[in-house]
This record gives structure tokens, sequence and C-alpha cells, in this order.
């Protein structure tokens, strides 16, 4: 089974001007139809661009200063990355 298929048939026209808006985004210009010509670095641009549009990624820093080893402060920095 492909996973290329919309779920929803309607929502093509919708997908489509989605996509075209987030081509003009990273400055790839993009045609109606096909699209060959373009180069993997300008199709995966357009592609994350519409990741990053539609599960944008947080990056939250914390800092723990409240840990002790052997009488000594222990200073850590956690970061991670939140899907919203």
């Amino acid at each position: 089974m492909s996973s290329n298929k919309n779920v929803v048939p309607e929502a093509k026209e919708a997908l489509n001007r989605f996509k075209m808006e987030a081509a003009a985004e990273v400055g790839v210009n993009l045609k109606n139809g096909y699209n060959g010509d373009l180069t993997s670095k300008q199709a995966g641009s357009v592609g994350g661009q519409m990741v990053n549009i539609m599960c944008p990624a947080r990056t939250v820093h914390l800092t723990r200063s409240n840990w002790s080893k052997s009488n000594q402060l222990q200073h850590f920095t956690y970061q991670f990355n939140l899907a919203v």
C-alpha cells in the first residue's frame, strides 16, 4: 500500500496550494505539473518546509543545579525537542 495517497481526495487542491506556498518561502520555483528538473536539494527544501509548518519543533533548555556529588555542585543542561 502506498503512503502517498490522500486520505481526503478533496484536499488535493489545498495540498497543492500549500506546496506552492512552501516552495515560494524557500525560493524554489515550482510549476504546475511536472517538476522533474528540480535538484534533490530543492525538492527536499520544499518538503522540509512543509514539515516545519505542519509539525513545528520547539527546543527547550532546562538547567539543573540542585544535585551534588562528593560535595561538589554539578551543573547539567538538558536539551530536547518537542513536536507540537
